[in-house]
C-alpha cells in the first residue's frame, strides 16, 4: 500500500471522525437548548412529587345560619406512583393494614396517570398513620395526608337533603370529561346525592399542595414548596332546623305507633317556594360515607327492603288519593260543570258504575263544600263523569302534575296524569268510564310525589301561583361575603281559574278541620288550618294514608304535606305527623292526651263521632 492510499484513507476517516464529532455536538445542543426544560421536567418528575392537599368543602347552615354539616380534620393513605413498579409485597401490605382488598389497590394502580399520589382510603384512625410512620421501610412511597372529612351534624336528620360525599368512580370521571369538565381526577372527594350533588362545584373548594422531593425508593426527603388550599363556598339553606328535627321526630313517633316502616313530609313557604323542613323514613347516616362505607353499612341500607336510599318525598310516587280532589273540584267547578249551591244525592254507591264510598258510608244530598270535607267519593266519581278525563287531564297539568318541580335535589320524579294516551301508549287499551272515575279520587294512573302534593297545596293556599321550590337561600364566600342570592321563581299560575272558585276550595278545605275528616284532630286548635286527608289504595300492600295542609287560614305561612306508606287512613296514619308538624310550624305546645275522658266516652257510646268521616 503506497503512501498516497495512506493518505487518502486517514483524510477520509478524519472527515468521517469530524462528522461524528459534528452530529454529537448537534445532538447534545439539540438535548441542552431544545429540549433541555422538557428533559429537566422529566428529571424533575422523578425526583418531585406534588402532594396535593384538599380544600375544605364548604359549610351548610339553616335558615338561622346554624351549621348543620361541616368538616372535621382527617387523614388519608396515599402512595407515591414511583419510577420502579409497585412490588406486590407492598400491596399485600397496605391491604392488611387499611383493610382493603389488594384487587382495588391493584385496580386503582393501573388506572392511575401522572404524578399525583394514588388516593388508598380516606379518614383513617391515628392507630394507622402511626404504624406507617414508623415502619416507613415497610412502606415506601406510601404518604399520610391531611384531609378534611364530612361531618353531618345530625346524621340520619335530613340526610336525604343534605347528601352524602364520596370517591369520584369512573362512570363520574368519564362525565365530568364529557361535559368538559377538567377539574375532577381519581380520588377526588365529590358530592353524591342531595345538596352535595347538585352543589358540589360551589361546595367542593380548590386543591392545595405540597412539592415534595423524594429519592429513589419514593420516600419523602424535603417540602420544597406549599401552596394553600381555597375552601368551598357555603351554604345557607333554607331549612329551619328545630322545625326538621320536629318533623323527624313527629314521623318516627307514628310510624312506631302505628307499626308503619316509611313516611314522607315536606313542609314549604307557600308564598315563595322555599322548602322549610324535608323527610324521608327510612333514613340512613351520610357519614358512614364520608369514609368510604363498610360492606357490612352498606348490605344494612342496601337490604333494607323499606329503602333508606330513595328520598321518597321526591322520587317516591303514590296515588294521590282524595287529595286529588281538589284538582277535580276546581276542574269541575271552573267549567260549570256543578254550581257550590247544587246538590247531589249520594246513596253510598255511584248510579253508573257500582263504586263505593269508604266503609259504605252515605251521605245524601251534599253541595260541594260538604263533598270536599267529607271526601266523599259518589260526589267526585260525578264530578268526574261531567268533566271527562281530558279536561281533568289538563287541569291536573295546569297545576303542574305529571312533570318535576324543579327542586334543587337530584332524582327528581315526574309523577303521572292519567291520560286515554298513556294508557293505549303503555297498555294498547281503549279508555273506560270507570277509569275516569277513579282518575276523578286520586286512583287509577294517577301519581304523584308528596312534593307535588304539597305544591299543588300551595296554589291553593296563595291563590294560585305555583312557585319553584327550593332549598337554598344564598351561596356565601369563605369570607362571608356574598356569592349568590336565589330568589323565589314563579314557574306558573292557575290561569283561567276564577278567584271565586279557589276561595271556595279554600273554605271548603277549612271545613275538613271544622266539620269534616280531620274535625276531631282540630277541633280545638289555635290556628285555622285548612286542610285534606287521604286514602290511596295500593295494589301491593296497605293503603297509603295522606294529610296536606296550610295556615293560618287568612294568612298562610306553611303548607305540609305527609304520606304514610302503607299506613291506612290518612285520618288515622297521616294526620297526627300532620298536627305535630303545625304545632312546631307555630310554636305551640300540645294539650296533654284526654285519655281518661275519651276511655269514658268509648265506654258510653260505643263511638266517638266529631262530623261526619267518610272518605277518611
Amino acid at each position: 500500500m503506497d503512501s498516497k492510499d495512506v493518505s487518502g484513507r486517514l483524510k477520509a476517516l478524519s472527515i468521517v471522525s469530524v462528522l461524528i464529532i459534528f452530529v454529537l455536538i448537534a445532538r447534545v445542543g439539540y438535548l441542552q437548548i431544545y429540549q433541555g426544560d422538557f428533559y429537566k421536567r422529566q428529571a424533575e418528575g422523578n425526583r418531585i412529587r406534588i402532594i396535593p392537599t384538599m380544600a375544605p368543602r364548604g359549610i351548610m347552615y339553616d335558615c338561622k345560619n346554624n351549621p348543620v354539616v361541616i368538616n372535621q380534620p382527617g387523614f388519608s393513605v396515599a402512595i407515591l406512583p414511583l419510577s420502579k413498579k409497585i412490588k406486590p409485597q407492598l400491596i399485600e401490605n397496605l391491604s392488611v393494614l387499611l383493610n382493603v382488598d389488594k384487587k382495588e389497590i391493584e385496580d386503582k394502580i393501573k388506572k392511575h396517570s401522572g404524578f399525583d399520589p394514588i388516593m388508598l382510603k380516606t379518614d383513617v384512625g391515628p392507630e394507622i398513620w402511626t404504624i406507617i410512620e414508623e415502619q416507613k421501610e415497610k412502606y415506601p412511597g406510601v404518604v399520610i395526608e391531611a384531609q378534611p372529612v364530612r361531618d353531618y351534624i345530625y346524621k340520619g336528620i335530613g340526610a336525604h337533603a343534605f347528601g352524602y360525599v364520596g370517591e369520584i368512580n369512573e362512570r363520574e370521571l368519564e362525565a365530568h370529561k364529557k361535559d368538559k369538565d377538567d377539574i375532577y381526577k381519581l380520588g377526588d372527594i365529590i358530592g353524591k346525592f342531595g345538596l352535595e350533588k347538585i352543589y358540589d362545584q360551589y361546595l367542593r373548594g380548590i386543591s392545595g399542595g405540597e412539592q415534595v422531593e423524594v429519592d429513589v425508593t419514593g420516600k419523602p426527603v424535603e417540602i420544597l414548596g406549599k401552596k394553600e388550599p381555597v375552601p368551598g363556598k357555603d351554604l345557607h339553606l333554607t331549612i329551619d332546623m328545630p322545625l326538621q328535627l320536629a318533623v323527624e321526630q313527629a314521623i318516627d313517633e307514628q310510624l312506631q305507633k302505628i307499626n308503619a316502616h316509611a313516611a314522607a313530609a315536606v313542609v314549604m313557604n307557600p308564598k315563595t317556594g322555599a322548602i322549610l323542613a324535608i323527610s324521608s323514613r327510612p333514613s340512613f347516616d351520610p357519614n358512614k360515607f364520608a369514609g368510604g362505607i363498610s360492606v357490612k353499612d352498606w348490605n344494612e341500607i342496601n337490604n333494607n327492603p323499606y329503602h333508606p336510599m330513595d328520598n321518597k318525598t321526591i322520587s317516591g310516587e303514590y296515588p294521590p288519593g282524595s287529595v286529588f280532589k281538589i284538582v277535580t273540584g276546581t276542574a269541575a267547578l271552573n267549567e260549570h260543570k256543578v254550581t257550590p249551591e247544587e246538590k247531589i244525592y249520594d246513596p253510598g254507591v255511584y248510579w253508573l258504575v257500582p263504586k263505593h264510598n269508604a266503609d259504605g258510608e252515605a251521605l245524601g244530598l251534599i253541595n260541594f263544600t260538604q263533598a270536599l270535607a267529607h271526601s266523599d267519593n259518589v260526589y267526585f266519581y260525578e264530578m268526574g263523569h261531567r268533566v271527562g278525563i281530558d279536561t281533568l287531564g289538563r287541569y291536573a297539568k295546569l297545576f303542574g302534575l305529571g312533570q318535576r318541580t324543579g327542586i334543587d335535589l337530584p332524582y327528581e320524579a315526574n309523577g303521572l296524569v292519567a291520560s286515554k294516551e298513556y294508557k293505549r301508549k303503555v297498555y294498547k287499551q281503549d279508555w273506560y268510564l270507570s277509569e275516569t272515575l277513579d282518575a276523578a279520587i286520586g286512583q287509577g294512573f294517577n301519581l304523584v310525589t308528596p312534593l307535588q302534593a304539597a305544591m299543588v297545596m300551595s296554589e291553593i293556599a296563595n291563590g294560585g301561583t305555583r312557585y319553584k321550590p327550593y332549598l337554598v337561600d344564598r351561596i356565601t364566600n369563605p369570607d362571608g361575603s356574598l356569592y349568590k342570592k336565589f330568589e323565589p321563581i314563579v314557574e306558573s299560575k292557575l290561569d283561567g281559574v276564577s278567584p271565586d272558585i279557589i276561595t271556595l276550595i279554600q273554605q271548603s278545605l277549612l271545613a275538613v278541620t271544622k266539620i269534616g275528616t280531620a274535625a276531631s284532630t282540630f277541633s280545638n286548635f289555635p290556628v285555622q288550618i285548612a286542610g285534606k286527608t287521604g286514602t290511596a289504595e295500593n295494589p301491593h300492600g296497605a293503603d297509603h294514608g295522606w294529610f296536606v295542609a296550610y295556615g293560618p287560614y287568612n294568612d298562610p305561612q306553611v303548607v305540609v304535606a305527609v304520606i304514610v306508606v302503607n299506613g291506612g287512613y290518612g285520618a288515622q296514619s297521616a294526620v297526627p305527623i300532620g298536627k305535630k308538624i303545625l304545632e312546631a310550624a307555630f310554636h305551640i305546645t300540645p294539650e296533654p292526651p284526654l285519655i281518661d275522658q275519651q276511655k269514658m266516652n268509648v265506654d258510653k257510646n260505643k263511638t266517638i263521632k266529631t262530623g261526619v268521616q267518610v272518605g277518611h
